[in-house]
């Protein structure tokens, strides 16, 4: 195996945090080289709508808060202080000109949003080469930094998947890359980046670190090639692990496949129970995708059932309760027309029949509790409280019957959370809590600032950590590589 190239930078996978770190590095003068496996770059962030941003010059003409010091105290409350207060300050405080940054690449932003009422505008979504903004706009960003990466020199190698890590006397001096099904050979480099985008689309780490099984309990949006590699890498080459989890949602499988009026109808906060037939939650606080999949977790099979009938239906074709920006539908359209395509298409997880009795008995729900516990809701939609979980009255709608309809409900994830610890400098940490010389981190594979959850109060936060960190990280390896640290 021969050494066939060297460079400044060797960053491992071209998505967000990836190709972020190669601009900023390659603005910076250094020679940077990406690999990445797949044959297309972008990674998870084609499938985003936007970053998060603190005090941009969008959400400062707006006069949205929070200001980085609110941020910074929010976050921390949120997470009971069981993360990196530095990373998490370094990142929020980065997020605004990071805003700027992207914009000066030729990056569109449509406006900040929030996720659901209650949540902070911090979410600079987006704007598309085509329509309006949504799921897949961030493919447009990833677009323009690969163009800016060519532009500035970078060299990008597709189908290139990196195997492992180069050390000498404790130092990260390169890498051993095989591309396209040629025989490995190493890349020499002055430092390394990881940003292979975490664990999401591999069975056995979700498995092992975080107590789900995918496709059996959590059915998470498994993009191509996420399978852990840089995770797997920096470990054998001494790093230290964090706390590791999913960036947990919640749906039925595959909620893509579903159309969006009947994924949304199947969201609206109506009676929720698992499959004992019991309520378990607040419905009203499910617009909070997380706090919802926290508690869809904690019951049987780690399952759940959203049940509604057919006046609930008619009230849905004329208005949605609760609507997010993912799937912006405000009313069920053409509904029957909507099930009777969805019910033949043999899809599962959604249910329509005459009876309750008929619809215990296709989802496995306890048919006695069930009953029970719709007639105790009824009571508390006739009397406006709701004695149980103190659900909102203007959400409280009786199940009367006529048709009754249920869908079921896992634990979903956009992917996964930590595995490398990294510092406020994005330097990988060893087992002795110092800094590996050379190597770096960032993205999801180093993302452990969530605590037990992922902070949907500030929308963004996961794409906006992948390209903060990136940039961090390039201005880290460059010091490092001028002698400045």
């Amino acid at each position: 195996m021969e050494n066939s190239t060297e460079t400044d930078l060797a960053i491992v996978a071209a998505g967000a945090a990836g190709l972020a770190a190669a601009v900023a590095a390659a603005q910076l003068g250094l020679a940077v080289e990406v690999f990445e496996k797949n044959a297309t770059t972008g990674g998870t962030a084609n499938r985003g709508m936007g970053p998060l941003g603190i005090e941009s010059r969008h959400t400062r003409a707006r006069l949205f808060r929070p200001t980085r010091d609110e941020a910074f105290e929010a976050f921390m409350t949120y997470t009971h202080w069981r993360v990196d207060a530095n990373l998490v300050r370094a990142f929020l405080n980065k997020s605004g000109d990071t805003i700027h940054w992207l914009e000066s690449l030729g990056v569109t932003f449509a406006e900040p949003a929030t996720y659901f009422s209650g949540s902070y505008p911090t979410w600079h979504l987006l704007q598309p080469e085509n329509g309006p903004p949504g799921p897949g706009g961030g493919a447009t960003m990833m677009k323009i930094l690969t163009q800016r990466a060519l532009e500035l020199g970078v060299k990008i190698h597709l189908n290139s998947p990196v195997s492992r890590l180069i050390t000498e006397d404790g130092k990260v001096t390169g890498l051993v890359i095989s591309e396209n099904g040629a025989a490995p050979h190493s890349v020499r480099a002055r430092s390394v980046v990881i940003a292979t985008g975490g664990f999401g689309n591999s069975e056995a780490m979700i498995r092992d670190h975080t107590g789900f099984e995918l496709d059996k309990d959590i059915f998470p949006f498994k993009i191509p090639g996420v399978t852990g590699d840089g995770i797997r890498m920096a470990w054998e080459a001494g790093a230290q692990k964090t706390e590791m989890g999913m960036e947990l949602v919640y749906g039925m499988p595959d909620p893509l496949t579903v159309p969006p009026a009947l994924h949304e109808a199947c969201r609206q906060p109506h009676l929720m129970v698992n499959l004992l037939g019991k309520r378990f939650m607040d419905e009203a606080v499910m617009p909070n995708v997380t706090f919802t999949a926290n508690a869809i977790a904690q019951q049987k099979d780690k399952t759940a059932f959203l049940l509604f009938d057919s006046g609930i239906l008619e009230e849905m074709k004329r208005d949605f309760d609760t609507r997010n920006r993912v799937f912006p539908k405000e009313r069920f359209d053409d509904a029957e027309a909507t099930i009777d395509a969805y019910l033949a298409s043999g899809k599962g997880n959604f249910y329509r029949a005459p009876t309750l009795a008929a619809l215990s008995a296709q989802t496995g729900i306890d048919g006695e509790t069930l009953s029970n516990v719709v007639e105790t809701y009824n009571g508390y939609c006739a009397q406006g409280y709701d004695a149980q979980f103190n659900k909102e009255r203007r959400y409280l709608r009786p199940l009367t019957g006529g048709v009754w309809y249920a869908a079921r409900h896992f634990p979903s994830a956009y992917g996964s959370a930590g595995g490398i610890k990294i510092n406020e400098n994005a330097e990988v940490v060893g087992k002795d809590w110092r800094p590996i010389p050379g190597l770096y981190a960032a993205g999801t594979d180093a993302c452990s600032i969530y605590g037990d959850s992922y902070p949907f109060i500030f929308p963004g936060t996961s794409m906006g950590f992948a390209l903060n960190t990136g940039r961090i990280a390039a201005e880290t390896a460059h010091a490092y590589i001028s002698g400045a640290i």
